[in-house]
């Protein structure tokens, strides 16, 4: 009898939570959870649900809670389609998701701030698990944060431009409002609200970059951090006047008439089920539909390239994996994607890219010819641009090419993540030294590191070691002009 009583007291210790913890934020207060080397806050509000007359309006104030809200459960992502990789996702997904997660060594002291923006084509994705990453267990705050995605957050429709003056970019000033909501109460949980990092991966990264050139971004951010992703991923930028297309074919697709209360009445299941049948007719694929950037006249009032040569200038982390993705709709679409991509150089393009012989073999690292054009044209130039751009206004600039894997293999998009937030390493080295050195100081050398020189030289992470070289991929990139 008393070996069973204290193998079910046994049985009950492990069980039971550990230590909660209780912060007051914007709305109410919120409980935690002692995690051991930190504590984690999942799915604090830091906006009003989206829902019914605030679907595809800006984000409103927090509503107040009484009480405590338990934070120590997972949130759900915001709704979007199921494209396969993002399964868990889609079936954990609320309209009402403006939430974020936190996680904090201590409530007590001042720590530089990384806050997390996820990728996924804004119009999927989540930021997961990543508060479980032990990169807090280094001296700095990590914040994740979620946004509307697809048509929910990037629609742009007449009547929303007639209501307010201007429509889309929703999900940016989701971001935004996040951002806000860390200024105000991050230094509640530890951290610094003078000094923080935004980071983010392939969408999440082009969303960075819009909110260093964003001017109502101004001011919420010190640093920043964009792995493969740039304000427009190489294509042309969308007006307004090209994006209330989109609003007219929704209107099509769901009988609405123009009628923005008909739409904002629409159940989920059909708005995502239009998501899905829109066109832009400027794309090779229709993946790329939420992250051609729009030009919305508010939120992004002109071009980023302008917006970002008015910005003060900040220290970034700008780069691309060696191998990123395929080319957007395959090997039918090469000849119309870089002759989009190039423009005025196409024929110079297709010359180096021997467009008009056979298909030569598969470069090792770089993958095979038509990998190479959609890595170049997507990631690889346009982050080198954006670098240059950068730099021309004084701005801090390291940037990157990762090419390590697991098993030795070529890279693939998003790669980098598990080095970044996980205990991935290469030869010994890892990411997060990097990371965390540039989030406290805006550079990202330190004792130990080998040392990773100022743009236009860039870093190989590379199976065999972190590698000092010279501008990366000269050609093609030269005859590239897209950010």
């Amino acid at each position: 009898m008393i070996v069973r009583l204290l193998a079910a007291l046994a049985m009950l210790c492990l069980a039971a939570p550990v230590h909660a913890q209780i912060v007051e934020v914007d709305g109410g207060a919120v409980r935690g959870v002692d995690a051991g080397s930190a504590i984690i806050f999942r799915g604090i509000p830091f906006a009003a649900p989206p829902l019914a007359g605030l679907r595809w309006k800006a984000p409103q104030p927090v509503v107040s809670w009484s009480g405590v809200r338990d934070a120590t459960k997972p949130a759900p992502a915001c709704i979007q389609n199921d494209q396969g990789w993002n399964e868990a996702s889609f079936r954990f997904a609320s309209e009402d998701c403006l939430t974020l997660d936190v996680r904090t060594p201590a409530l007590t002291g001042r720590r530089p701030v990384m806050v997390w923006i996820h990728g996924g084509s804004n119009r999927a994705g989540s930021p997961d698990d990543i508060v479980q990453s032990t990169i807090t267990d280094e001296g700095v705050v990590l914040v994740a944060i979620r946004y509307r995605l697809g048509l929910f957050g990037f629609l742009t429709h007449r009547a929303l431009t007639r209501e307010a003056g201007a429509s889309g970019n929703y999900g940016l000033m989701d971001q935004i409002a996040a951002l806000r909501w860390v200024r105000r109460n991050i230094a509640r949980f530890g951290g610094d609200p003078d000094n923080v990092t935004i980071l983010g991966e392939s969408a999440g990264a082009q969303d960075v970059s819009l909110l260093l050139a964003a001017p109502d971004a101004r001011g919420l951010f010190h640093k920043a951090v964009m792995q493969s992703g740039t304000p427009g991923f190489g294509l042309s930028f969308r007006t307004l006047a090209e994006g209330e297309r989109l609003g007219d074919q929704l209107d099509a697709l769901l009988e609405a008439g123009g009628d923005i209360a008909r739409l904002r009445q629409a159940s989920v299941p059909a708005l995502l089920a239009a998501d899905l049948r829109l066109h832009d007719e400027t794309l090779e694929a229709n993946d790329y539909m939420w992250i051609r950037a729009t030009i919305d006249g508010a939120m992004i009032p002109k071009s980023p390239e302008a917006l970002l040569m008015e910005a003060p200038p900040r220290p970034v982390i700008v780069g691309s994996n060696r191998f990123e993705l395929d080319l957007p709709g395959g090997r039918p679409h090469r000849d119309g994607f870089v002759a989009t991509g190039f423009g005025s150089r196409e024929a110079e393009a297709r010359a180096f890219y021997r467009l008009d012989e056979a298909d030569p073999p598969a470069h090792p690292r770089l993958g095979t010819r038509d990998q190479q054009i959609a890595t170049d044209i997507s990631f690889r130039c346009p982050a080198i641009n954006m670098a240059e751009l950068l730099a021309s206004r004084g701005a801090p600039v390291w940037h990157y090419e990762f090419d390590a894997s697991p098993n030795g293999g070529m890279t693939w998009h998003a790669a980098e993540i598990p080095y970044v937030f996980g205990d991935q390493t290469f030869a010994g080295q890892s990411l997060p030294p990097y990371w965390v050195n540039f989030a406290i100081t805006g550079d990202p050398n330190g004792a130990g590191l080998p040392q990773w020189p100022q743009f236009p030289a860039h870093a190989a992470f590379e199976q065999d070691g972190v590698v000092a070289k010279g501008k990366l991929r000269p050609e093609p990139c030269n005859l590239f002009e897209r950010l």
